[in-house]
């Protein structure tokens, strides 16, 4: 369980407590209770069953009814302490077996008259295995370890990590204090003391360690210096600019313009949601890069999205003097020798490629930005390798087009700074999501059938089956079939793309739907990420329910993106349970990917959200990123309040909290992200 020393123990909370004074009837047991406490006389104990089925029932009985003891697990030990004809208190989650109620595994102790006169406390339950159980280490017995463990410490053992001033200001108790009573609670109003000092703490402690992190870095870390902006950035801005840049952008450019003009490296998350215009500020800072004589590398997770960051941006660049060119894993050699030879003679201002990049042959004349795009989908070590391709670190833009809630943002990627582009540029027009049920399927599709008699263009998407790499491609091939049966070949043509598929058949398929010669795409989650076909306005999503809501929302963002009305259509069998009902009815409400991400992250919790679950970031034990915001926001004031004013913790007020992180070191696995 990570216990190992005693302050593992202190900081191993209750699951939830026993009020021991509250005994209800035997006879109040009805389907719907949960747990209960009951006491009573033992009646009756026997043994069935042989070796693996071995069980033993105990009848317990009060003035009001019978109850059966079950238990299939630690037998042995139970039978040594129970003891027909003795009075019982007995606490368990209830069930009914064969019309009667009972209770298995329940923990339970002799009623002595000390229990009998109501000490008035709250029990502490704790989490416990049931291989622990067996051994006789029971929620009971950790409880006895805790309370001895609290005869041994005073205060003076208990390190107070929260500096007294802001004690003071919020009003919270003292850590030791705390501690004690969240382990044993007097009452509940001391106990909802304890758990909001606790939960601010975590916080607190966790945005301390990331402003350090992010001011170490700051200081330290150097990072190539762009002086000015020049003829390149100035030129494209004025004159070939293909619309008016957004206020969010310009905002966004501005903060890494700041970044980049201090000789420290950037180390910057650029989120956006789907189109709204990341792709062209990440062009602005590269030619900002190539203005101060460095050059740039955009690294993007897949070959159809390098290829198509690529042609967007030298259709953008075409009459500027500015050199660019793509490196893949396909790029063929003749080609890659010139463009490595281009590279080092620093010809090339802009690298736009896939891992491809990363490889030991390429070598930059002088790297100064690197910008990620969907950075989650590269390993850590990856992106380092790109680093080491210059003497200075260069800059890092990271880009990701999957809202991160900001609370999830202020932990996980506290080390990081952080812009976000929050508006849509002028045109795009909202898409309207519908849910519609599996009988509705054909009127579904005489809807698509008109858009494409329209001359638009459409989607199928169809879920990836995780545990099967076979079904899903089974799903996908029945889907495919089904679509033929409503869109006849010899009328319409449609192209398929999957992961089984080679690449090369991937492309071809692919750019035949980009430039119009057939009409449907069928695919799984391989087009979620920047296919970018503006004349496709249905997105139709198959089973839908089992969609996680990012990743609905991604998908829906590869439709309007032209000037044209576009539609997305979330199908599903009409049996859902109500997390699958309440996502497809928020995809239905809004098209806010911020607003998606706040619910994704309410209904998934943290740990669920791409890539967090590794990184050990949100590992905290009582605080809640959806339930308590408002301690997160004070939290993050008074750790910045803190570091502005004493950055390394130098000062005599802030001992107990430099004491108590380095006591910490090595504890937390912090993920850098680069």
């Amino acid at each position: 369980m990570g216990i190992f020393t005693f302050e593992d123990l202190l900081n191993y909370y209750p699951l939830r407590y026993i009020d021991r004074t509250k005994i209800e009837k035997i006879a109040s047991i009805n389907p719907q209770t949960d747990y209960i406490q009951v006491a009573g006389k033992i009646t009756e104990i026997e043994t069935l069953g042989e070796r693996k089925a071995k069980r033993m029932i105990a009848t317990l009985e009060d003035e009001t009814g019978v109850v059966e003891l079950t238990w299939f697990q630690g037998i042995q030990w139970i039978q040594k302490t129970l003891q027909e004809g003795n009075q019982y208190l007995v606490y368990g989650k209830t069930g009914f077996f064969n019309g009667r109620p009972q209770i298995m595994h329940p923990e339970i102790e002799l009623f002595t008259s000390e229990l009998k006169n109501g000490k008035s406390f709250l029990e502490p339950v704790y989490p416990t295995t049931e291989k622990l159980k067996a051994k006789g280490l029971n929620a009971r017995q950790l409880a006895k370890l805790t309370g001895a463990l609290f005869t041994l410490v005073s205060s003076k053992d208990i390190i107070e990590n929260i500096p007294d001033e802001i004690l003071q200001k919020l009003s919270l108790i003292k850590r030791y204090d705390a501690l004690t009573a969240i382990h044993f609670p007097k009452n509940q109003h001391d106990f909802e003391k304890a758990l909001h000092r606790l939960k601010f703490e975590e916080f607190f402690l966790a945005q301390v360690r990331m402003g350090m992190i992010r001011s170490k870095r700051h200081r330290k870390s150097k990072g190539v210096l762009f002086e000015k902006v020049g003829e390149l950035f100035n030129s494209f801005y004025k004159n070939y600019l293909p619309f008016e840049l957004t206020n969010a952008q310009k905002r966004v450019i501005k903060e890494i313009r700041t970044d980049t003009a201090k000789p420290h490296q950037m180390n910057r998350l650029l989120q956006g949601d789907v189109g709204s215009g990341k792709t062209i500020v990440a062009l602005l800072v590269m030619l900002i890069a190539a203005d101060n004589g460095y050059q740039s590398c955009m690294m993007a997770p897949t070959e159809i999205l390098a290829q198509q960051h690529y042609n967007s941006l030298k259709n953008l660049l075409k009459d500027m003097p500015a050199g660019i060119a793509l490196l893949t894993g396909s790029t063929k050699q003749a080609e890659r020798k010139l463009i490595l030879q281009d590279l080092k003679k620093g010809n090339i201002h802009i690298l736009v490629g896939t891992h491809a990049v990363i490889e030991e042959v390429v070598q930059f004349n002088n790297l100064g930005l690197v910008v990620i795009d969907e950075q989650h989908r590269f390993g850590v070590a990856q992106r380092a390798k790109l680093w080491e391709k210059a003497e200075t670190p260069p800059h890092v833009l990271v880009m990701t087009a999957t809202p991160i809630p900001r609370t999830l943002a202020m932990t996980a990627y506290g080390d990081l700074d952080y812009s976000v582009i929050n508006e849509l540029p002028p045109g795009r027009q909202p898409i309207i999501t519908v849910h519609r049920f599996e009988t509705k399927r054909a009127s579904v599709m005489d809807f698509v059938r008109v858009e494409i008699e329209k001359g638009r263009q459409v989607f199928f998407v169809y879920p990836l089956i995780e545990e099967s790499e076979k079904m899903s491609y089974e799903n996908l091939m029945q889907g495919y079939e089904q679509v033929k049966s409503f869109f006849p070949e010899h009328r319409y043509s449609i192209s398929m793309i999957h992961g089984k598929m080679p690449a090369e058949q991937k492309d071809i398929n692919m750019q035949r739907f980009k430039s119009g010669d057939t009409q449907i795409l069928v695919g799984t989650t391989v087009i979620e990420v920047g296919i970018d076909v503006p004349n496709a306005s249905v997105m139709v999503i198959e089973s839908a329910e089992k969609f996680g809501l990012s990743q609905l929302h991604q998908l829906r963002g590869r439709v309007g993106r032209g000037s044209d009305k576009s539609y997305c259509i979330l199908l599903s069998p009409y049996k859902l349970n109500n997390e699958a009902k309440e996502r497809l009815k928020i995809m239905c409400a809004t098209n806010d990917g911020f607003k998606i991400a706040e619910k994704d992250l309410e209904i998934r919790g943290p740990g669920e959200i791409e890539g967090t679950k590794q990184s050990g970031m949100l590992n905290f034990r009582l605080a809640s990123l959806v339930n308590d915001k408002d301690l997160l926001d004070a939290a993050k004031f008074y750790s910045e309040l803190i570091l502005n004013e004493d950055e390394g913790l130098l000062q005599i007020k802030n001992d107990g909290l430099k004491t108590y992180l380095l006591s910490q070191k090595g504890k937390t696995a912090w993920s850098k992200i680069s």
